[in-house]
């Protein structure tokens, strides 16, 4: 879209083409809307899309973001998408040293196994019978909450009533995860298990009053309605790809290149001006969707900027050509690295792990998780490195709050990603350096990025994942009908930071869309 054709009027400018702007592109013009994308980047897909990160290498990475479970089955329904969504049959594997030998928790593989591998660490049954049950409870509480999330947001107290479980609702929505963690399990490594659902992303304690890990934890364990974590087929790019194939589809124009400057609107009507490698240009439109965070919406439309977030953890992509070799010797690698590996995530390490973040320091013993997306889904890679066996490691490090690389972001990413690898390492019978690839230089294939490497590359405030704190899934003060609403009428917010957004869901691209049909279906019948 040249920049000298003056200004054109949409129905509907959505400033950003990651995942939920697509989404919401795709609804309105679905629906007879005329709509226009506005993304600065030279593709869409914001953070989740995928590349080739390693020179002459035909590895296809989901770079940034690697899971889908907040991902409602009808927004893929409504907008005709298919992309494959693969199950893993192991859940998560975590290992550690007892009795002066290693051994690690296998979780997944059915009943039997899981049970045994239970039995096999705590010599008994009831770390396992207190999984079950608490795991039981979490999953009547997804399959209640996940449906309201494509709903009008219901008050706190329809939420409570739709739960309809009171312990839960008090261990979950009142007190800090930590004390349902302790009051149903008593093993260490069990309980680092089910606490790290609640620090993806998030720099908090298992006690932190603000609630702000139960947040966290809530969203990591409703998915679906069942809590379950899936591969995309041919990774991240290949699901936001169909999301922006969808759009244009119904005739939405996506502009790549183009920068969104500011907002002027009076609430009825506004103006997007923006800029492309050419020049400078305005968008008219009934509607503006900001697909960005709070912090960008307000520098776009002259707004306070709200608190500043602060994102805590290192990423980290590798490509290897075998899986390693692990000390335990009851569990196949392929098997371990399937599911999440968890590494340093006692219950006590990562409280360890927290105080002396918060305390300005780099963690001792660096909490962190695996996944091998290659296992799941080899069409990732290009046909001669799956046939010799390659796979991909994506790690995922927590509590690294961005204020620690703010002095030296280099020096401290490079001696964090040594001491994350050495963690590893202690539990590998052989070093994970001997098992990486080399790029078309020679150089290993392993790349890093700490929360201002993903503010720098992405806009990320803080480098935060989900763009501010998650929020309740209900309705406070301020929040609108949708959740997405902002202090201008025709301004909505439909990124990650509106009320219910974080991870890779669409839930706020649907709906901040809901909210203008219903709004320009008002003004019809006015």
């Amino acid at each position: 879209m040249p920049a000298d054709e003056g200004t054109r009027s949409y129905d509907a400018v959505i400033v950003g083409g990651g995942h939920n702007g697509l989404v919401a592109a795709a609804y309105l013009a679905r629906a007879g809307r005329s709509v226009l994308v506005l993304e600065r980047l030279d593709h869409t897909g914001g953070a989740a899309v995928s590349t080739r990160p390693f020179a002459g290498v035909d590895a296809r990475l989901s770079r940034y973001s690697y899971l889908v479970s907040l991902l409602p089955r009808k927004i893929l329904r409504d907008l005709g998408i298919e992309v494959g969504l693969r199950g893993r049959t192991i859940s998560s594997y975590t290992p550690v040293e007892r009795g002066g030998r290693p051994t690690g928790l296998l979780v997944g593989g059915g009943e039997p196994r899981t049970r045994a591998a239970f039995a096999r660490l705590t010599g008994g049954e009831r770390e396992y019978a207190a999984w079950q049950r608490f795991y039981g409870m979490t999953h009547e509480v997804a399959q209640r909450v996940f449906p309201t999330l494509t709903e009008p947001l219901p008050t706190r107290d329809e939420l409570r009533r739709r739960v309809d479980d009171e312990a839960a609702w008090r261990a979950l929505f009142e007190e800090p995860i930590g004390v349902a963690v302790e009051e149903n399990f008593t093993d260490d490594l069990v309980r680092g298990v089910v606490l790290t659902d609640a620090l993806i992303g998030t720099f908090a304690d298992a006690h932190d009053a603000s609630l702000a890990q139960n947040r966290c934890f809530l969203y990591h364990v409703i998915g679906g309605g069942t809590g379950a974590w899936d591969v995309p087929v041919g990774g991240m790019g290949a699901l936001t790809d169909a999301l922006a194939a969808a759009a244009r589809s119904a005739g939405a124009v996506i502009a790549t290149g183009h920068e969104a400057l500011g907002i002027d609107t009076d609430g009825r009507t506004a103006e997007v001006r923006y800029r492309t490698a050419d020049g400078e240009g305005v968008a008219a439109a009934r509607h503006v969707l900001v697909n960005a965070s709070p912090r960008e919406l307000a520098a776009l439309t002259g707004d306070t900027a709200p608190e500043p977030a602060e994102g805590a953890q290192l990423k980290v992509n590798m490509l290897l050509t075998r899986l390693p070799r692990l000390r335990d010797p009851d569990v196949d690698p392929r098997e371990a690295f399937a599911g999440t590996f968890h590494i340093a995530e006692g219950y006590q390490q990562l409280a360890t792990a927290h105080a002396q973040a918060a305390a300005g320091e780099l963690p001792g013993a660096p909490p962190s998780e695996i996944y091998c997306h290659s296992l799941t889904d080899p069409s990732i890679l290009g046909p001669d490195l799956a046939g010799r066996g390659y796979q991909t490691l994506t790690l995922f490090g927590l509590h690294t709050p961005a204020r620690l690389f703010a002095q030296d972001n280099d020096a401290v990413r490079e001696e964090l990603l040594k001491s994350t690898l050495a963690q590893l390492d202690a539990h590998l019978a052989e070093p994970l350096a001997d098992c990486l690839a080399t790029d078309a230089d020679g150089r290993p294939c392993i790349e890093a990025k700490t929360p201002l490497d993903l503010e720098r590359d992405l806009r990320l405030p803080g480098g935060n994942i989900f763009h501010r704190a998650l929020s309740w899934p209900y309705a406070q003060e301020g929040t609108g009908r949708w959740g997405v609403e902002t202090g201008h009428a025709n301004v909505l917010l439909c990124g990650a930071g509106a009320v219910r957004g974080g991870g890779v869901s669409g839930v706020p691209g649907h709906n901040a869309a809901m909210a203008v049909l219903a709004d320009q279906g008002a003004c019809s019948a006015s």
